[in-house]
């Protein structure tokens, strides 16, 4: 047999298993309502409209799609992306040019963490954040230093000390990364005035911004607002937004706004990831953008989603004993409940899965340690149904967990 571990790089050594992926492992069995998993729900996504613009892809572009593509995108696609995203407030840097299509956000994450982390180098993070952006960097050997968020979002006074402290210990930031709206997994909304005030912070300290905004279409209970990048006159944000929560995951379709200067790096690391993005997925997502479907799409996902939240939290209301916190999310697909302190969700998980209810712990959102007696929980995904029996089964789980942890 061969001994692997010998040839393995130190870097490929430090890689940690991605707890989500991990947990969707075990929550295969379907009599197991799954409340772990980041997944949009399938009966969103537009079959019979795709069915006719995949013919027409075929018809009309086929020798093309089908072959391979330039790095940075098809010029449709990336044409029309930047136009819409001219309509949100990004005014300046964001051209065609200022433009790459990419195979999901997670390459989005990937390549910026290749591009600007030596193993070492400070990135700030909200606590909690997103996973897939902590794996992501810390492949690269970043020191992750987390900010704490409140209902509003990251804190923009302690973002700040947390800067200066660093400085003072000559660990300068190369980077904040900020999911702004209906943030992963907390489901904040940053206000535009704390937006505007992270623009400032990376001028004055001179460092850039990292906005993923996977979530900003599906709202529910709340008006659209500016991303950072449309604050943004010097190149300091790079943007990234998906097709996964609008259209369908399964085409592994993302976009990255940056300067000219960023963007001719992120394109040669483009090139060693995989080349292009399959321009075949590219003409399907420019074609149903042509075709004026998807604001109407976006639509019908709101119309689906914002029902399964209310379900999720009037059954929380229902079936939990006192003493949880949960703000009621205005949109994207998540509800970060914190239970009282003396109750570890990761150990609690087991309980849970004895009971065929799935969640993921906060701590593995949480680059401090903490997070111990939180946990994110999807409402997209599952059936309305399947919310309410699922919120039952969870709250006996925890009823229980306070009566043992009580006596």
């Amino acid at each position: 047999m061969v001994n692997f571990d010998e040839f393995y790089s130190d870097r490929a050594g430090k890689m940690r298993k991605s707890e989500i992926r991990e947990l969707l492992k075990v929550t295969q069995d379907p009599e197991i309502i799954s409340f772990a998993g980041g997944l949009p729900n399938p009966l969103s996504f537009p079959i019979s409209d795709l069915k006719i613009i995949v013919q027409n892809v075929l018809n009309n572009h086929g020798k093309v799609a089908l072959q391979y593509g330039a790095t940075q995108g098809i010029n449709e696609l990336r044409e029309i992306i930047s136009e819409r995203s001219h309509k949100e407030g990004m005014t300046v840097g964001a051209s065609p040019e200022n433009l790459m299509i990419t195979s999901g956000s997670q390459q989005a994450l990937d390549a910026v963490g290749k591009i600007f982390l030596n193993p070492g180098d400070v990135a700030l993070v909200g606590l909690p954040s997103y996973l897939g952006g902590i794996n992501a960097f810390r492949s690269y050997e970043a020191n992750l230093v987390g900010v704490p968020l409140d209902k509003d979002g990251i804190q923009m006074d302690l973002l700040e000390e947390k800067i200066k402290e660093l400085i003072k210990q000559d660990q300068p930031v190369k980077f904040i990364y900020t999911i702004p709206t209906f943030q992963n997994p907390a489901g904040t909304v940053l206000p535009e005035s704390r937006r505007k005030k992270m623009i400032e912070i990376a001028h004055e300290y001179n460092l850039l911004i990292i906005e993923d905004d996977p979530y900003s279409k599906l709202r529910y209970d709340s008006a659209a607002l500016k991303p950072i990048k449309a604050f943004d006159d010097e190149g300091r944000v790079i943007y990234m937004s998906t097709f996964s929560k609008i259209l369908a995951p399964g085409l592994r379709l993302a976009w990255i706004i940056a300067s000219e200067e960023v963007m001719r790096k992120l394109a040669l690391c483009k090139q060693a990831q995989d080349l292009c993005s399959a321009p075949f997925s590219q003409y399907i997502a420019y074609e149903y953008m042509k075709s004026g479907s998807m604001d109407l799409h976006i639509m019908k996902i709101c119309e689906m989603y914002k029902p399964k939240r209310n379900i999720m939290m009037d059954s929380m209301k229902l079936y939990f004993p006192d003493g949880y916190i949960c703000n009621r999310p205005k949109g994207g697909m998540f509800a970060w409940v914190t239970l009282p302190e003396q109750i570890d969700t990761e150990a609690m998980f087991l309980d849970a899965f004895k009971e065929k209810v799935a969640y993921v712990h906060g701590k593995a959102f949480c680059v401090d340690g903490g997070g111990s007696s939180s946990m994110r929980l999807n409402f997209s995904y599952s059936t309305n149904e399947q919310l309410d029996e699922g919120m039952k089964r969870l709250g006996t789980v925890i009823e229980r967990k306070m009566k043992v942890l009580c006596r």
